[in-house]
């Protein structure tokens, strides 16, 4: 679909072929152009023939006075180190009580992506990549290859800008946005497609990074682009925080540099105020659903044992949707708990569990459960697994070997809210997170918008529901994180 070349063809004259050669005519001018005089020229000639107003707007604004702004401290998701480890609580043999519980495991609809990734290709594109299992092949407008950071200046943004806005981009934000719905891609797919595009056609960091920007502008996001040593940053508003990333207040929001997630402070930029005319989105993190990557599937089989009984888990998983999932930066802890497993391999783990809790009583399933995912993975605090604090999605804590607290946190509180149809919120503290269940149950409990949660914490080995770290229970949370019904 995306790939046909006569719609692509008719598209481009949709665009105005008048505008078009104007534009190719200014660029053909600039490069041979034997002064910098004749290429300031070309640009007022180009300034007058935009075709967006917005454009011809935003371009005069760029050229007024930028301003200074100091980065702000990032922020970080733990005011304490987490401890490296943790004794195991004494094994009490669980009692049975409430009701038996019946495991009804929905079939999964296959959500492969409408993309059509076996396209056959006669014709060379002018970029052409793979996107975690996707052919993203197309051919980009002749103005938009040819747009220069010169000089490096604001002056420079000016003339790139000028430069893409010439051309007929509209022919790959509609492609972008196509590929976005067919993948069910979030923002931060988004991010990532544009990077990766921007990239393809650029090997300058500066202008790849322009491009971003440009687009993202023209997607309606609230997007910045400042100076720093004369090099480009790119600043995306977020109403969440990001943590471990390089911000600024801007008109009092913060705008992150998400390209610098955990590489320290981007130091001091100069930029704009304005935004675009009309591009006032947030970049969102949630990812309520998960992208329809092709399925490069794989297999893995967990081992525990509960009360010196052996069991073991074999399921599948996505590797394309793993390698997404460890780009992600540092986001809130509600986009972590509130993302869904795989369906397939939710419905792998749901079957394998189903032949041990099925029609049991409450207590013995749930401690079940709870006892997988404190005994299946070893504990170390992400310091040491990934040099840096890293959440996991529950697709990425069954794909590693070692994870720690809040990774189990998030993968126990996704299968129990999917398993047993109730309710469970994050309990986060200074240095631990762990989970409290909304049961009829005894035990250590915290109080949620005045409704009593029982304890249940993945990462206190043979630990049963009702059952806090000691250290735990005279603490007040920091926080809860509830999850989506």
């Amino acid at each position: 679909m995306l790939h046909n070349k006569v719609g692509e063809q008719n598209l481009f004259e949709q665009l105005g072929r008048s505008s078009f050669i104007l534009g190719l005519s200014a660029l053909f001018y600039i490069l041979s152009a034997s002064s910098f005089a004749d290429f300031r020229k070309t640009q007022v000639t180009a300034f007058q023939n935009y075709k967006d107003e917005s454009d011809r707007t935003f371009s005069a604004y760029l050229k007024s006075d930028w301003e200074a702004y100091f980065v702000k401290e990032s922020i970080p998701i733990y005011e304490e180190a987490k401890p490296r480890e943790l004794s195991p609580a004494r094994i009490i043999t669980v009692v049975n009580q409430g009701p038996h519980v019946s495991i009804k495991i929905q079939k999964q609809v296959d959500q492969a992506p409408k993309f059509d990734t076996q396209e056959n290709i006669v014709d060379k594109k002018d970029i052409d990549f793979d996107f975690y299992g996707t052919n993203i092949s197309i051919n980009i407008p002749h103005g938009m290859q040819t747009a220069r950071y010169f000089p490096q200046s604001k002056e420079g943004i000016s003339n790139y800008f000028q430069s893409v806005a010439l051309s007929p981009y509209e022919f790959l934000l509609t492609y972008i946005q196509n590929v976005s719905s067919d993948l069910n891609l979030n923002d931060w797919g988004k991010y990532l497609l544009i990077k990766k595009i921007s990239e393809s056609i650029f090997t300058s960091q500066d202008e790849s990074r322009l491009l971003s920007w440009f687009l993202f502008n023209k997607l309606g996001y609230s997007v910045r682009v400042g100076l720093s040593n004369s090099h480009v940053v790119v600043m995306y508003h977020s109403e969440k925080v990001i943590y471990a990333t390089p911000n600024y207040k801007l008109d009092a929001k913060k705008f992150y540099v998400v390209s610098d997630y955990a590489k320290g402070s981007a130091g001091k930029v100069f930029t704009y105020k304005q935004n675009y005319p009309g591009a006032d989105k947030a970049l969102d993190l949630t990812m309520d659903s998960l992208p329809t990557f092709v399925d490069n599937k794989m297999q893995k089989t967990l081992h525990f044992s509960q009360y010196g009984k052996k069991y073991t888990i074999k399921y599948s998983y996505n590797k394309n949707l793993i390698d997404f999932m460890a780009t992600y930066p540092q986001a809130d802890y509600e986009t972590f708990f509130n993302a869904p497993l795989d369906a397939s391999t939710y419905q792998d783990i749901a079957i394998e569990l189903k032949k041990h809790i099925h029609v049991k009583q409450a207590s013995v399933a749930l401690n079940f459960v709870l006892h997988f995912v404190q005994n299946a993975f070893v504990y170390e605090v992400d310091s040491q697994q990934f040099g840096r604090e890293k959440v996991m999605f529950a697709e990425e804590t069954l794909f590693y070997d070692k994870s720690d607290c809040e990774d189990r946190a998030v993968l126990f509180s996704n299968l129990v809210k999917e398993l047993f149809q109730i309710s469970v919120v994050g309990v986060k503290y200074k240095d631990h997170m762990t989970t409290a269940l909304y049961i009829p149950m005894n035990g250590d409990a915290v109080n949620v918008n005045s409704k009593k949660f029982i304890i249940a914490d993945p990462t206190y080995t043979n630990a049963k529901v009702g059952q806090s770290i000691p250290k735990y229970k005279k603490i007040k949370p920091d926080n809860f994180i509830v999850l989506k019904q």
